[in-house]
């Protein structure tokens, strides 16, 4: 039978095919020409800068906690309650916000989402009663910051990179700990100099900034600018608005609910969002100000837990595809249990060796359960894995809502931190052992070792 003529493998004068000049790796857009610069480059620089801003946003009700406490005479537990609403909102609103982007457009989700961000924070520099405090930061940047989430960074890289596809996702999913290391200390800096409300102000016009960065060069898909994903040989079609994304993640909560691995992976979750970002984030600065220590230099301190949160979520991602997920997250939630443990001791008004060994050690232990977690989860609930794990990180989020809240009402009734870091170590210890009674096939998506 005579060999068809296509595209892939018609030859040309010199007898070769198109493909052993182009391989894919040089983007071309659908006319055929090859631009300079890819356009999915620009995408993903305006979808890391947005990410970016909502991390820079997650850490600031910590600064806050202080100088509302000195200046209204709030309690700190009326202040952190604003960051507890923030933190579940924040881990539900992503699993229903991956919907809408599929029903009317990343594009117009992620803009929203920071015009909302930005009058979240506007509105509360201008608030008088702790009340607007939990409206607007809790309820209005928790929704929008729960929108530029990990299911946003999927979203992208899945649209517009068939090359470079691990890269971006790992690059985008650590720019929210590089919000952290950016923003945060020049925060500190400006509460410690100006008041809270300047560089809250400041952070809404960077928000509105980036909104219009996004604005300008973000696109739903590649199509929309006549272009191929980075390193596709097809141009790929802009698939028609999706329906039904909502009711199946609401399907397949409802089914995983009644199995017990389900509830262990969230238990268990609930326990890492509460001695990590629940506690760090709204009363980190406050524990450290209960020490003499200053507010920038808590904020760096707390940035650099950041940078090793990110190292330590690459390694763990490498030694999962190489050990017994459970057995890994028994592992880290034991250091993390002496960690806590031993922080009252080595907390002072200075920076100290002692202080920077702790921020090394938990801060590599700190999203290093997260790998794990989603091969778990992939290995017991197959193609359903994904969506267990946004599930199971709705309940990290909850853990971590209790925790700001309740270890700020705990400083108000004990008159210290002493007692939350040593309950955080006990939970710790318990979820150590809960982690190996996950068991399950292996699921087809767990990637060998290299």
């Amino acid at each position: 039978m005579a060999e068809l003529t296509t595209p892939r493998n018609r030859q040309d004068d010199n007898g070769t095919t198109p493909r052993d000049h182009d391989d894919g790796n040089t983007p071309r857009d659908h006319d055929g020409s090859t631009p300079r610069l890819h356009r999915a480059w620009a995408v993903a620089l305006a979808a890391g800068a947005a990410i970016v801003t909502a991390g820079a946003f997650t850490t600031v009700p910590g600064l806050l906690v202080t100088p509302l406490h000195e200046n209204y005479g709030w309690d700190r537990g009326q202040i952190a309650l604003a960051a507890s609403v923030n933190m579940v909102l924040f881990g539900l609103t992503a699993p229903f916000a991956a919907a809408l982007m599929d029903r009317v457009g990343i594009r117009r989700v992620v803009v929203g989402a920071l015009l909302l961000v930005t009058a979240g924070a506007l509105l509360t520099s201008v608030m008088a009663q702790p009340w607007q405090l939990t409206a607007y930061w809790g309820v209005l940047i928790g929704l929008g910051s729960g929108c530029l989430t990990m299911t946003f960074a999927a979203s992208i890289t899945s649209s517009w990179f068939e090359r470079r596809r691990g890269l971006v996702t790992g690059v985008l999913s650590s720019s929210s700990h590089l919000g952290q290391l950016l923003f945060l200390p020049l925060l500190a800096w400006g509460v410690d100099r100006h008041g809270w409300r300047p560089p809250v102000v400041t952070l809404a016009f960077v928000a509105l900034a980036v909104a219009a960065l996004v604005l300008l060069l973000l696109r739903d898909h590649p199509a929309d600018v006549r272009a191929k994903p980075y390193g596709a040989t097809e141009f790929v079609p802009k698939p028609p608005p999706a329906s039904g994304a909502a009711q199946r993640a609401l399907k397949v909560l409802f089914d995983a609910a009644r199995t017990g691995p389900f509830w262990v992976l969230a238990g268990m979750f609930v326990i890492c969002g509460a001695s990590t970002n629940g506690i760090m984030w709204s009363n980190w600065a406050p524990a450290a100000h209960d020490h003499g220590m200053r507010a920038t230099a808590a904020a760096s301190l707390l940035s650099l837990i950041g940078v090793f949160s990110a190292l330590g979520a690459v390694f763990s991602g490498w030694l999962t595809d190489r050990f017994d997920p459970s057995r890994l997250l028994s592992a880290y939630f034991a250091v993390r249990a002496l960690t806590l443990l031993a922080l009252p001791m080595v907390f002072s008004s200075t920076v100290t060796p002692t202080m920077v060994a702790f921020v090394v050690v938990y801060g590599l232990v700190d999203v290093a359960t997260v790998p794990p977690v989603i091969a778990l989860s992939d290995r017991v609930y197959g193609e359903d894995g994904p969506i267990v794990f946004g599930w199971v990180n709705s309940a990290h989020q909850l853990g971590a809502g209790a925790s700001a809240f309740l270890g700020a009402t705990a400083r108000d009734l004990f008159g210290a931190y002493d007692v939350v870091w040593t309950v955080l170590s006990a939970v710790c210890l318990a979820a150590s052992l809960l982690a190996v009674a996950v068991r399950g096939p292996r699921g087809a998506r767990r990637v060998a070792a290299q």
